[in-house]
């Protein structure tokens, strides 16, 4: 397709940011929309630093894992990991919701959307290798048996 764009590289370091950056600003905004201090003050802290290290780690895992693995069967495993991390979020969270209650909410959903968004992203990025490094890689064509 001529207007197709190709798919950018993953950086870790750009998604980590997003990560942080989208959360605490859409949550912040709203909490200031209605009135509500305490998703104003939740935002960059509880929410924004979830988003980040559940990406981080995420996103370090799936570039180890390489480019070899990065395959549409394995999408849906890969988006249980985003699930996975919602559960240990929670399990992190329930604890501490005795002292900051938004805490039983804030962690187990900022957790599965950053590592369900970072996983989406790495599976459609570029791979890292160049092209030269598939060879062999390539199905035959009608023109490889005539």
């Amino acid at each position: 397709m001529p207007g197709k764009r190709p798919p950018r590289p993953f950086k870790l370091r750009e998604e980590v940011f997003v990560a942080f950056l989208a959360p605490a600003v859409t949550a912040g905004i709203s909490g200031l929309a209605t009135h509500q201090s305490a998703l104003a003050v939740a935002a960059p802290t509880s929410i924004g630093l979830t988003s980040a290290v559940v990406a981080a780690i995420t996103g370090a895992i799936l570039q180890r894992r390489g480019a070899a693995r990065r395959s549409r069967r394995r999408l849906p495993a890969a988006l249980a990991a985003g699930l996975t991390a919602g559960a240990i979020a929670a399990a992190v969270g329930l604890p501490a919701s005795v002292l900051l209650p938004r805490l039983r909410i804030d962690l187990p959903v900022a957790a599965v959307l950053a590592a369900t968004i970072v996983t989406w992203r790495w599976h459609g990025s570029a791979s890292a290798r160049p092209a030269a490094a598939h060879r062999g890689t390539t199905s035959p064509t009608r023109k490889d048996f005539a």
